[in-house]
């Protein structure tokens, strides 16, 4: 094998496959990426055997001989990196186990392979279900709800985000969930063509992770994502890169149970005062799980947090920053909670209570496809 690369090309290339590599694994070929060139064309690949992700380059490749080997992705990742801008990178593997050569300006390394044959191959299936999304709304359904994943591994069915189809107010939308069970977090997007048949699905937290990455790369307005799925794997295709991962095999729990229905006290507040005020008063405890008071009365509203080592905070806000016009309320929230939901929020907050003790509906005022239920602490 032997070929050519620019080393920006090669350097794109390898940050998004080789992030999926698991650092510490007992399958030492798990730690490699795949190389393929062929004709006018460089493919790369790596896997954690739950997500594969593949991405073909042409531009910027000289193949001058096809064939196949493996390398350590991260040192190989490591070694673009910190290549010089504008160089060509060459590549040359006499086959079998003799070392990758790996030649850059006058910078020359030789590395380890290890056999092609035993590079896991993790077969897609059939993957009846496809839809196509705008890359906006693919990081919009994961930015609005990553935050709410699960990281109890006991209650894995709840470590990634459920992704089906609902009956929304004015139909069928696709529906992202996620729920740790101290809070909640539910967005909705226009239902796409071809999703309409698709099963419920639960998406790992890693390939979230990962998708959103890619996401993020795929710039303008016109910038779509292939979506294909079963039963058990789902596909997204992004311009030159496929990411295949397993779906967590799990029923995700009723979460409509737990959104309530009566609540009929609202306030409405700044946003940025209100996440600003929180910051503040949650600096008095450096516990984390602390949480932070809210005091609501008449267009009123006062924060407090205390902690036994460090003291007390109270910070109350301007009257023109806040909207409140039901029964004095006190009720109070993990800051960390509250900071996290106020982040996905652009316009005002809308909170709409029950009482002290019962779950609270959050929604953004200027976004409400997007909704939150946070689960109170008792001050």
């Amino acid at each position: 094998m032997k070929f050519t690369v620019d080393r920006a090309v090669l350097l794109k290339a390898l940050a998004h496959v080789q992030s999926v590599v698991e650092r510490r694994n007992t399958i030492p070929i798990l730690a490699n990426v795949l190389l393929e060139a062929a004709e006018g064309r460089l493919t790369l690949t790596a896997t954690d055997m739950e997500i594969a992700v593949v991405e073909e380059i042409t531009a910027g490749v000289e193949v001058t001989q096809p064939g196949r080997c493996t390398a350590p992705a991260a040192t190989l990742y490591e070694i673009a990196r910190k290549l010089g801008d504008g160089l060509k990178v060459e590549f040359d593997q006499a086959g079998g186990d003799a070392p990758l050569g790996l030649r850059a300006g006058r910078y020359v390394t030789s590395l380890m392979v290890l056999p092609v044959e035993d590079f896991p191959a993790m077969t897609e299936g059939k993957l009846p279900h496809r839809f196509v999304l705008p890359a906006a709304t693919l990081r919009e359904l994961v930015d609005r709800t990553r935050f709410a994943i699960s990281t109890e591994e006991t209650r894995y069915y709840l470590n990634g985000i459920y992704l089906h189809v609902a009956e929304g107010e004015d139909g069928k939308v696709l529906r992202a969930v996620a729920t740790d069970g101290h809070r909640l977090a539910r967005v909705e997007a226009p239902l796409p063509e071809g999703a309409s048949g698709m099963p419920g699905v639960i998406v790992p937290r890693k390939t979230v992770g990962e998708v959103r990455k890619l996401a993020d790369e795929a710039s303008g307005e016109e910038a779509t994502v292939e979506v294909r799925l079963s039963d058990t794997k789902i596909q997204f295709r992004l311009g030159p890169v496929t990411l295949t991962s397993k779906l967590i095999d799990g029923t995700f729990p009723e979460y409509e149970r737990v959104i309530p229905k009566g609540n009929d006290k609202e306030l409405k507040v700044d946003r940025a005062l209100f996440a600003q005020a929180v910051d503040r008063v949650a600096a008095i405890s450096s516990e984390r799980s602390r949480p932070v008071k809210l005091a609501l009365g008449k267009n009123q509203l006062v924060l407090t947090a205390s902690s036994p080592e460090q003291g007390q905070a109270r910070e109350e806000l301007d009257a023109d920053a806040v909207s409140y016009a039901s029964t004095p309320l006190e009720i109070g929230f993990q800051a960390r909670y509250l900071k996290d939901i106020t982040d996905q929020v652009q316009g005002q907050v809308v909170f709409r209570f029950s009482d002290g003790s019962a779950p609270t509906i959050v929604q953004d005022e200027d976004k409400a496809s997007a909704l939150y239920v946070l689960m109170p602490m008792r001050v």
